[in-house]
């Protein structure tokens, strides 16, 4: 999110606080299902829940069944998940909108067994127009991953595979709370290369007790791998993880932002020098290529339908989300209704920002994308605050584009950011 405080200190250039979507929650209002049909392309995001493991940094609502009977209690979230598909179809004409790019997120969504998996995808095919759909994306943690799980991917059209991974350091993955190892980690990577699919796996930079030794041995590894992606997560300190109550009883010390500075730019470098170029300041892919579609254009202002408990996605000037509370979400679609429960209604100012803000995350920037769709200046509005992203070395200007340097990538949603904080004073 972005902060809105006016204090200069807040905007030194710091790679703190990763933008995962404009305006802050706190905007939200109450929003039942409203009028947001439109017949323009479409991307589409399921959301599972559930895990098997608390990852120790991890903010996200999520629900761990490890140790329960977890086929039944996904058995009804995916009964529920399939009506929603069908509801929401009918409801905004989605049938209408031809998909671009289908991404199951979560929580872990290759916990759901083959028949699971199955039922939602026929769901989402039966319902929706994906005739133009190139990419078919389904994240993944390793130790979940078989070769038969991996040759049901296939089979259901899955062409791209997001591996969670963090660290390839055995310390460091157990002290995150993880069930992974190298072993198993190098093993799914090789089973799901096997699809013949575009991998991408992630690294978080500044887990506990990480040291520069440790961070050097996982980017490396990572590059030996040889995926088509790699991304770099900063890890971000929230007060409902396990990190934040080891942090707050002075249990637990994180690798400070200088330290983590030091950690990203390492990579950048290692990245770099192997032929993987950035397509947004935290993925890298092999000589440019693989980029990911689903992020590109929802980062760009294109619209998502997003499907699952607490998931939130665009249609045309609105902002919405779905229940957060799993049982909640299973009732409301139980008695064929919408579970969406808040949302935002984008102004034309609201929706400038979050195209910058978001739209800076792909390195490069567009300007005359921003003006004909908006009719101003990028340039014009933001001169002073391009003018010294220029001369601090975070971006370089030409009457087409702003582009981050490469310590403009360092810095992440910084140059976004700064940019968002000068529309906003025009409010």
């Amino acid at each position: 999110m972005i902060n809105t405080r006016k204090d200069t200190a807040y905007w030194d250039p710091a790679r703190k606080g990763f933008v995962t979507n404009y305006p802050n929650f706190l905007h939200w209002k109450k929003l039942s299902a409203t009028e947001m049909a439109d017949t323009r392309p479409l991307n589409v995001y399921v959301h599972t829940p559930y895990c098997i493991q608390q990852c120790a940094y991890c903010y996200y609502k999520t629900i761990n069944l490890r140790g329960t009977n977890k086929a039944q209690r996904i058995d009804q979230y995916v009964d529920a998940l399939c009506r929603e598909v069908e509801l929401a179809t009918d409801y905004y004409q989605l049938q209408n909108r031809p998909v671009v790019s289908v991404y199951f997120g979560g929580g872990t969504p290759s916990l759901l067994n083959e028949t699971q998996l199955q039922r939602v995808i026929e769901a989402i095919r039966r319902n929706l127009n994906l005739s133009d759909a190139t990419e078919f994306t389904v994240e993944a943690e390793p130790v979940t991953i078989t070769q038969a799980k991996a040759d049901l991917l296939k089979r259901l059209g899955v062409n791209r595979v997001s591996m969670g991974v963090q660290s390839f350091d055995e310390g460091i993955i157990k002290r995150s709370n993880r069930l992974d190892d190298e072993k198993k980690v190098l093993r799914a990577i090789d089973i799901v290369r096997t699809m013949d699919v575009a991998v991408n796996i992630d690294l978080m930079s500044g887990l506990a007790e990480e040291t520069r030794e440790t961070w050097e041995y996982s980017v490396n590894r990572a590059i030996e791998s040889g995926v088509q992606s790699i991304t770099v997560y900063k890890t971000e300190l929230y007060t409902n993880t396990p990190y934040y109550k080891e942090v707050r009883n002075n249990t637990l010390d994180l690798p400070d932002d200088d330290q983590e500075l030091i950690f990203m730019d390492y990579a950048i470098g290692e990245l770099t020098q192997a032929d993987y170029k950035p397509w947004s300041f935290f993925t890298f892919t092999k000589c440019g290529q693989y980029q990911q579609k689903y992020a590109t254009s929802t980062f760009l202002g294109d619209d998502c339908y997003a499907f699952g408990t607490s998931a939130f996605g665009k249609l045309g000037n609105y902002l919405f989300q779905n229940s957060n509370d799993e049982q909640k979400y299973m009732a409301l679609l139980a008695e064929d209704q919408l579970p969406v429960t808040r949302g935002h209604h984008l102004t034309c100012l609201d929706a400038m920002i979050r195209e910058v803000v978001l739209g800076m995350k792909l390195v490069s920037f567009d300007l005359r994308r921003f003006q004909s769709r908006y009719g101003f200046k990028l340039e014009t509005l933001c001169a002073d605050t391009l003018a010294d992203l220029q001369e601090k070395g975070f971006i370089t200007l030409t009457e087409d584009e702003i582009r981050l340097t490469h310590k403009g990538i360092l810095y992440g949603d910084y140059s976004g950011k700064s940019l968002a904080k000068r529309l906003m004073e025009m409010e």
